[in-house]
């Protein structure tokens, strides 16, 4: 799925910068060069964060041709550094500037998720807590920004849709009750987990005597997070969503829940900042 993704997304990327077709030729700046012109490039991170998005860059030269051969200095979910080399580019001149902006784009923002998921980790250690991503994700990149996460140390919660079942305030209303879903969750699907989302203690009590899989207690405050982690005594798996930030994640860790979800990570995206520099002919 994510190989294929990444070919349909990147093919969209680039029939976006091309007028609608994907054709070189289009790019009526990089045509001023001779055809048969070659040079070599390499592209550097201008600041600290985790790198990501290597196979976004060799699909885009894939889908321009071939016409370079890519030199990697990193691998994804690597640490990286001001000024530190990510990878070097050689070959037709013409490609690798119709590439620029289209490589840079994928790896700048892939990478951005990946070192904001990194900032989070790092404030749970110590704890036994994953951190989840969410289905808020920019239109189209729901696999890179999901695989994105992986690279920063985070954990993939359902892709979409068709996975997994979250029952949420809207769902219940209109099935009649948080048992009543669950009862049809199990009907429709049996082989797969069923979670629901709870806004107090009552309706906590409801999904567990429901036998839910995973229980999302939705903006609980912190005394009521302990609460619940007693109350459920290891008869389901707890996930924390809401009012969860950089400041507050570490905190909520220690509760003892199994997971805590940020929409954040995919939603408020941050590029990070990158470049990319011909090398001088001798």
């Amino acid at each position: 799925m994510l190989q294929e993704d990444i070919t349909a997304t990147v093919k969209m990327a680039l029939e976006e910068d091309l007028g609608g077709v994907l054709d070189p030729k289009l790019d009526v700046t990089s045509q001023l060069i001779d055809a048969d012109e070659e040079d070599e490039a390499t592209v550097i991170t201008r600041e600290a964060g985790v790198f990501c998005g290597k196979a976004w860059v060799e699909e885009v030269y894939k889908q321009l041709g071939n016409k370079v051969t890519l030199q990697w200095f990193v691998k994804d979910g690597d640490a990286i550094e001001p000024g530190e080399q990510l990878f070097h580019i050689k070959g037709n001149s013409r490609t690798m500037l119709t590439a620029e902006r289209t490589t840079l784009n994928f790896v700048q923002t892939l990478s951005g998720v990946a070192t904001e998921v990194s900032k989070y980790v790092k404030a749970m250690e110590g704890t036994n807590c994953k951190l989840l991503d969410t289905r808020k994700t920019l239109p189209c990149l729901r696999t890179a920004l999901k695989y994105a996460v992986t690279c920063g140390g985070g954990k993939n919660h359902r892709i979409g849709l068709f996975d997994m079942f979250l029952i949420k305030e809207n769902h219940i209303m209109a099935c009649g009750g948080i048992a009543k879903a669950i009862e049809r969750a199990r009907a429709n699907h049996p082989e797969l987990k069923v979670e629901v989302e709870v806004e107090n203690l009552d309706e906590l009590q409801q999904a567990l005597d429901a036998k839910a899989d995973i229980i999302m207690l939705d903006n609980f405050e912190y005394d009521m997070m302990i609460h619940a982690v007693k109350q459920t005594d290891h008869k389901a798996q707890l996930e924390i969503s809401g009012n969860v930030n950089i400041d507050t994640i570490g905190r909520f860790a220690q509760t003892g829940v199994d997971f805590i979800s940020v929409g954040a990570l995919t939603k408020n995206v941050r590029a990070l900042d990158l470049s990319m520099r011909f090398v001088k002919k001798a």
